[in-house]
């Protein structure tokens, strides 16, 4: 029986760019397609097969460590930003401040779609998601320089909306307007999820 079950969700692209050097900005410049590879996308700073863990993993491993890359994405949903946007009194949030990769539309609640679901595009390419993304301080410098007063809002109002982090599974292009299908680990919630996360107060 299969471990994925297929679904009626399905969500479009609204928008795609990459990241060329964080080093230099944060900022992703705009996209009309990409080339999905194994690596992620061409010329994205993200890609790769492997990366070095961040703050994000430092309660698994030390900062530094080469791990298996499953942030070559980074996947926005255009509702959640719409309501990021209005939280932070702003008319819209640019995709570029926050170093998308990719903004869809049309999937609900699409930061909290369970680990390991696919998002299978038209040319057969799928990406996994890896787990919902977590907003950070950096963004928010970004919108400050275009948006004065406004940047040090994005961290709370981005809170649960920050989407996804993702990694290709099979290779293939996607394009602006192109549609994605969400497919789905057919497996209930862990029973202990509750209790593991009493265990970790900081968490």
């Amino acid at each position: 029986m299969p471990a994925l079950m297929p679904t009626e969700f399905r969500g479009h692209v609204k928008w795609l760019g990459r990241v060329i050097n964080t080093q230099e900005t944060l900022r992703s410049e705009t996209l009309q397609s990409a080339m999905l590879t194994f690596s992620g996308i061409e010329g994205e700073c993200h890609g790769g097969l492997t990366r070095p863990a961040c703050v994000r993993t430092e309660a698994q491993y030390p900062q530094g460590t080469e791990i298996r890359n499953v942030r070559q994405l980074s996947i926005l949903s255009q509702e959640e930003l719409d309501a990021i946007a209005r939280d932070m009194g702003m008319p819209d949030i640019d995709p570029a401040w926050l170093g998308a990769s990719m903004v869809i539309a049309g999937i609900p609640d699409f930061s909290h779609i369970p680990p390991s679901s696919r998002l299978q595009v038209q040319s057969g390419a799928s990406i996994v998601v890896d787990m919902e993304n977590r907003p950070c301080i950096y963004p928010g410098r970004e919108i400050e320089k275009d948006r004065p007063g406004l940047g040090p809002k994005f961290k709370p109002a981005a809170k649960n909306r920050r989407g996804v982090t993702a990694w290709v599974e099979r290779e293939g292009s996607v394009s602006v307007g192109d549609t994605l299908r969400l497919h789905i680990p057919d497996q209930p919630v862990w029973q202990m999820l509750g209790e593991a996360r009493g265990q970790n107060p900081a968490f």
